[in-house]
């Protein structure tokens, strides 16, 4: 493995970086879509960061989330704009991942060629996908619903705050209300961008693995692209369980595991998943290591009078 890592040509070193550096830069515009008045300048740093926590801190996608917000809020963009970017770009994400093991699978009946245990994850992941859509039907379907909902959230969480004598939440119906009608307007003029950005966004990440596979040599002949993108497929949707910080270890052995399985020689297929692991956590770690080194120096620095004139909210409204 390592003998075919040193000796990997210039020419794939250069489309490598060429590809990491889509990648890195693909990350931003999901983010901008769905917070209006966030820019290129900020959304690229901030990615990073929020990334970044993904992979040092157990917990995953949640970790990340929550991260994101605490980020966002720092640089005064109201609460309400932050929390309904934080769940749209999450949802379409998460989504995503669960369709591509179900996308694979009607790519490999082309070939004839079947995974066992990739159609599990892809019926799972079917199902899921149904599921979550049917929910978040349910959930923007209308404001009477929405009412409900923030009643019986509000009346459990105050049930707990008595208990350990805390302060009561008031007005969580109205503004469930409120955060529906504003989701449900920004996903009816901007769903199309946000599903090409995150399309985007998945395939520029699967770029860098099947680059990776051509550096170390191992050709089409060996892995085709449709095999390359199951492999990838799956990796993402172990992803989704947060074993481990990042999904190291899992996503290794299930992305290696089926591209041997698919006829990619030992050492080649190892190399390039770790390849592709290395180029796709470690700029992302290091800049957001870096990003949140300096993030008072990086926010947009433009609340004013009291207002968030990025967010167009008073903070915190």
């Amino acid at each position: 493995m390592w003998d075919q890592v040193k000796n990997l040509d210039t020419a794939w070193l250069v489309a490598l970086g060429v590809a990491v550096l889509f990648n890195v830069v693909t990350y931003a515009p999901p983010w901008m879509i769905a917070l209006p008045g966030l820019r290129l300048r900020q959304a690229l740093p901030f990615t990073q960061a929020s990334s970044a926590l993904t992979y040092v801190a157990p917990g995953g996608g949640l970790v990340g989330m929550a991260g994101s917000y605490g980020l966002l809020r720092t640089w005064g963009f109201g609460s309400s704009d932050v929390a309904r970017a934080v769940t749209l770009t999450g949802i379409w994400n998460q989504l995503a991942n669960l369709l591509l093991p179900v996308i694979a699978v009607l790519l490999l009946s082309i070939e004839n060629q079947r995974d066992a245990l990739l159609t599990t994850v892809a019926v799972v992941g079917g199902i899921l996908f149904g599921v979550a859509v049917a929910l978040l039907a349910l959930v923007f379907w209308s404001d009477g619903l929405a009412r409900g909902i923030g009643d019986v959230v509000q009346s459990t969480t105050n049930r707990l705050l008595r208990s350990i004598r805390r302060g009561t939440l008031e007005g969580w119906p109205e503004r469930l209300v409120r955060f529906r009608r504003a989701t449900v307007g920004l996903i009816r003029r901007r769903w199309a961008a946000l599903t090409v950005a995150a399309v985007v966004g998945n395939l520029a990440v699967f770029v860098v693995l099947l680059v990776s596979l051509r550096a170390v040599g191992v050709g089409a002949s060996q892995i085709t692209w449709i095999e390359a993108f199951a492999g990838w497929s799956l990796a993402r949707a172990l992803q989704l369980i947060p074993l481990t910080p990042g999904g190291v270890g899992p996503v290794e052995l299930g992305m290696t595991g089926i591209l041997v399985g698919f006829g990619g020689p030992n050492a080649g297929v190892v190399a390039a998943v770790l390849l592709y692991r290395a180029f796709t956590v470690l700029p992302t770690l290091l800049l957001g290591l870096a990003t949140m080194g300096a993030w008072r120096w990086l926010g947009p620095g433009r609340v004013e009078g009291g207002v968030d004139a990025a967010a167009g909210n008073p903070p915190g409204g």
